[in-house]
């Protein structure tokens, strides 16, 4: 589903118009109109540049915000948003940022990895983990994209392997950098990371992930970054997973190698 904005100025205020985005979304990545004003608003604090510019609604007072209804980020009543507000967020701040030329477009996705308890494991006793992973930043006129952080309005942290294994049925086999997934260009896009989790008991995992198959696009002339992918490996046979439920049996793994981002301008000859 695309999404499209123009910015402009209009009788002293701001207009950032999403006409021509499509939608609604017949899953869950529908973003409702708080979400939306979220992202402008942080947008806005991050091309400003100013760290005690208030988050309040009066900030975006003079701020026009247009969305086509009903579209993805003006749902019908009923429709999913859950997906909207991790997923969809990104790509609106991606989007302003690519549009003002500011920035080449990040990972684009929050990687919501989600495990728990499988009903036939003996065990009874209940237990759940979920964790968002990082991705590449995209690269700006001034520096390369960061690699493998957090990205934009994620703000979560990894929980260390030692306490994964303390607490829960699960131990972490791979926690890296994927190198190569950022974007080529005079200012390279951040590398994207490797997730390798592997449970000890039964258990069943899930995965919302916006992995951009076309690559985060790069600015200037710069490469788009690496897509993102997952693999489950069950009974020791590896296969591509695309996030739907799926139960796990003692020693299997799942793997989520993240997005790159985009980088700035054409390499350098």
């Amino acid at each position: 589903i695309p999404i499209e904005v123009a910015i402009s100025r209009r009788d002293g205020r701001l207009v950032v118009d999403f006409s021509g985005t499509g939608g609604p979304h017949h899953g869950n990545l529908n973003a409702p109109p708080a979400v939306v004003r979220a992202a402008v608003l942080y947008a806005l604090r991050l091309v400003l540049g100013e760290d005690d510019l208030p988050l309040s609604d009066g900030t975006l007072a003079s701020v026009e915000i247009i969305t086509p209804r009903p579209s993805l980020l003006s749902p019908p009543e009923g429709a999913a948003v859950v997906g909207g507000n991790v997923e969809t967020s990104q790509r609106l701040v991606d989007l302003m940022l690519l549009a003002l030329g500011r920035r080449a477009a990040s990972a684009g996705t929050m990687n919501n990895l989600v495990i728990g308890r499988a009903p036939d494991d003996p065990d009874p006793r209940e237990w759940a983990f979920y964790e968002t992973l990082g991705g590449g930043f995209g690269a700006t006129p001034r520096a390369p994209g960061r690699s493998a952080r957090q990205l934009h309005m994620t703000n979560t942290r990894a929980t260390d392997p030692e306490v994964l294994a303390l607490r829960l049925p699960l131990a972490v086999r791979r926690f890296a950098i994927r190198h190569g997934s950022g974007g080529r260009g005079r200012h390279a896009g951040g590398d994207g990371l490797v997730r390798e989790l592997e449970v000890t008991r039964p258990a069943i995992a899930s995965l919302i992930a916006a992995w951009r198959p076309g690559g985060a696009p790069g600015l200037a002339g710069g490469g788009p970054g690496g897509p993102g992918r997952a693999f489950a490996v069950r009974a020791g046979v590896e296969a591509p997973w695309h996030g739907e439920p799926i139960t796990l049996a003692p020693g299997d793994r799942v793997i989520v190698e993240t997005p790159g981002g985009g980088a700035w301008g054409p390499p350098e000859s």
